[in-house]
């Protein structure tokens, strides 16, 4: 039997199997509302087959945006407009839907990346960005604000806002986003984090700050609603945020209720200095599992239906998440489930897709058609 397309509990919540379609930003929301193209996207993707689908990054307020057309969910607006997205994913499929809270820090105030990607100037349209200290993400850009106590309480609120907000939607599971080199980030990586208080020095107190928001969220999102954390395990630069802090980061957030992590890598400045392969993030949520225990979600040019099966069949992790090679291939995983024997859901109207020799992978039987 398919390891792959075993099911899996994140806390109280049964997966069909062990596909994760990435949370993939769209830059497209209109002052954070989303619009008909998030419909079309997100239904679609529902409907790949995959156990678990999650939301892309959403900000939980309008400065810890990363583009100006980043999701958002900070007001009724916000809220409303997401409504029927979910409404129309819960009325034709049975993915089970999460949601990934974040707030871009100071890589916020960014153009979309098809135009460049680079900081918009507060002179060009775009805001001044919160960070742990007042240092830039790339040097020439115009300087973040450094966060006093009343702006982290702020920042905190709001994720907890968000989470109240996600729960009213329906969602099924939160995935906090502390990687990436976003806000959460920030304060773990001692590149971008020189604080001199409790909130800086030691990697105890770089956590301080993100222990805080997955506390106050945690006792917010329902029990019965697993919530997940998205690390990066590296910011593969000397001196930086490293594999043995994220492990010790990882214990803090077993302890703390928390029902996965997601492992991914870098983010935290353009010096970085990545050597990319097949499955190149996959060693750390091996070393993250094999240390703590915790549920690991693997990420990283993981394209291949085999490849999958291995990493899983091997103990290197317990799901997989797919973001580029769900966005080539929205089929992936049907056509993973062919390849490996195994069977998936997917809607009525679909059984009579796949080609005769595997017409079987479907949980269903089309008896023709007049």
């Amino acid at each position: 039997m398919s390891i792959l397309f075993s099911p899996l509990e994140l806390g109280e919540l049964k997966l069909a199997n062990r596909v994760m379609v990435s949370p993939m930003c769209q830059y497209v929301a209109e002052e954070g509302k989303a619009t008909a193209w998030h419909m079309i996207h997100l239904g679609g993707l529902a409907n790949s087959g995959a156990g678990l689908l999650c939301i892309e990054a959403t900000a939980v307020e309008p400065g810890g945006r990363i583009t100006p057309g980043d999701l958002g969910l900070w007001d009724d607006e916000t809220e409303m407009s997401l409504k029927p997205v979910v409404d129309a994913v819960r009325r034709h499929s049975n993915v089970r839907l999460a949601i990934q809270l974040g707030h871009a820090g100071r890589k916020a105030s960014s153009e979309v990346p098809w135009k460049g990607g680079q900081q918009i100037a507060v002179a060009d349209g775009g805001w001044i960005a919160d960070a742990p200290s007042a240092l830039p993400q790339k040097e020439g850009e115009e300087l973040p604000r450094e966060l006093d106590r009343a702006g982290m309480i702020r920042i905190r609120d709001a994720f907890v806002s968000a989470a109240r907000r996600a729960d009213r939607l329906g969602i099924d599971a939160i995935e906090l986003h502390c990687a990436h080199g976003y806000l959460l980030h920030e304060f773990l990586s001692p590149i971008s984090n020189t604080r001199t208080d409790e909130y800086g020095g030691t990697v105890a107190n770089r956590m301080r700050y993100p222990l805080e928001v997955v506390d106050a969220v945690r006792a917010v999102w329902p029990k019965h609603k697993p919530l997940g954390v998205k690390v990066s395990a590296t910011d593969w630069m000397d001196a930086g945020w490293d594999i043995e802090q994220t492990i010790e980061f990882a214990k803090a957030l077993k302890t703390r209720g928390v029902d996965w992590i997601d492992v991914s890598s870098g983010g935290i400045s353009p010096l970085q200095k990545i050597t990319l392969g097949p499955g190149y993030q996959v060693p750390f949520a091996n070393q993250i599992r094999k240390a703590t225990g915790v549920t690991t979600i693997c990420v990283g040019l993981i394209t291949d239906a085999q490849q999958a099966e291995d990493i899983l069949s091997s103990g290197q992790a317990d799901a997989v998440a797919i973001a580029r090679g769900m966005l080539y291939d929205p089929r992936w995983t049907w056509h993973a489930a062919a390849t490996l024997g195994a069977t998936v859901e997917a809607p009525r109207q679909y059984w009579r897709a796949p080609p005769q020799r595997h017409a079987a992978i479907f949980d269903g039987v089309m008896n023709g058609a007049r």
